[in-house]
């Protein structure tokens, strides 16, 4: 996707949205450099 069309499409998402920051430590990312990421289908 080109940069210009990227940005504007969260441009177009974030207009009328709230963005709320949260603090503390993401799950995910401790899971995934623990090695505990989503393991693929058989």
């Amino acid at each position: 996707m080109p940069k210009t069309l990227a940005t504007a499409t969260v441009d177009r998402l974030l207009h009328h949205a709230h963005v709320c920051q949260t603090r503390g430590d993401s799950v995910r990312l401790t899971q995934a450099l623990a090695g505990q990421g989503v393991s693929p289908l058989s």
